[in-house]
């Protein structure tokens, strides 16, 4: 019996196409990072059998094709991880000087408050020792009367405070802070004001040619209240200066010792 060959579509690929179909598969699998477990006896078996234009083309891939490919994946791999390295340092750099500007800016903003606070104490602690503070009701002027001087001039025998020497017209001040209880015609005191100090006293102010205050204003150490005249009961200009333990007449105290103990050098 005669046999016919098969031809046609199933005939053995050629060895250029099965050369490069294998080394196709070998760049395949080589990326897996598997190549060294391909060395199957069939493999090299066939592989051997190849003559030199089969090997030309299977070197030629090898040299072109699988080696470059897992060159230039590898470059880019690393120029990939520089690049995150460097936007990771550039990250960490800007948070760092981001941190220690917030930390320069809390530590001026701090520093600002408590100056701030430094100087509002300060003031607050200068503003009590002035509104606690006394001075003589006539600047620049001295005792012309003593307290307790007796003679006809006064009702009771003596007088009941001090005259401080001082021209009509002369600016008058409180001795100190309080709230002015009463203000106008006093009699022999003529024009007159009485103020109640912050320490519970009272302070009298006579013979007054303008009165500045009204009853209920607070008034402040060494505030303007009048000016120094010769109204009521008096022999010329002067200020007439009463210490006293109630507003009212015959309450009267030592005044050069009442200011004296607040301070005041009269």
């Amino acid at each position: 019996m005669a046999f016919m060959c098969a031809t046609g579509k199933h005939r053995r690929p050629g060895r250029m196409k099965r050369g490069t179909v294998q080394a196709a598969g070998v760049a395949a699998i080589a990326t897996t990072g598997i190549v060294g477990g391909l060395a199957a006896p069939s493999f090299a078996a066939e592989n051997s059998a190849e003559n030199s234009v089969g090997n030309s083309v299977e070197n030629s891939f090898e040299q072109t094709g699988l080696n470059p490919v897992i060159t230039i994946g590898n470059t880019i791999a690393d120029k990939i991880d520089a690049q995150a390295e460097a936007q990771k340092k550039a990250a960490e750099e800007t948070a760092r000087k981001k941190a220690a500007e917030e930390a320069a800016r809390l530590k001026a903003a701090a520093k600002a408050k408590a100056e701030r606070e430094a100087k509002e104490r300060a003031a607050r602690a200068a503003e009590r020792r002035r509104l606690n503070s006394f001075v003589a009701p006539i600047s620049g002027s001295y005792v012309s009367t003593g307290y307790k001087t007796g003679g006809s001039l006064w009702s009771s025998g003596s007088h009941t405070g001090v005259d401080f020497h001082a021209a009509s017209g002369t600016s008058v001040h409180a001795v100190g802070a309080g709230t002015v209880v009463s203000t106008g015609w006093g009699g022999a005191y003529g024009n007159e004001i009485v103020i109640k100090m912050h320490d519970g006293t009272y302070t009298q102010y006579g013979h007054l040619s303008s009165i500045g205050v009204s009853v209920g204003q607070t008034v402040t150490p060494g505030q303007q209240i009048g000016l120094s005249g010769a109204t009521g009961n008096t022999t010329g200009p002067h200020l007439h200066f009463e210490a006293r333990t109630t507003p009212e007449y015959g309450s009267d105290i030592d005044p050069v010792a009442y200011l004296r103990s607040h301070g005041v050098n009269v």
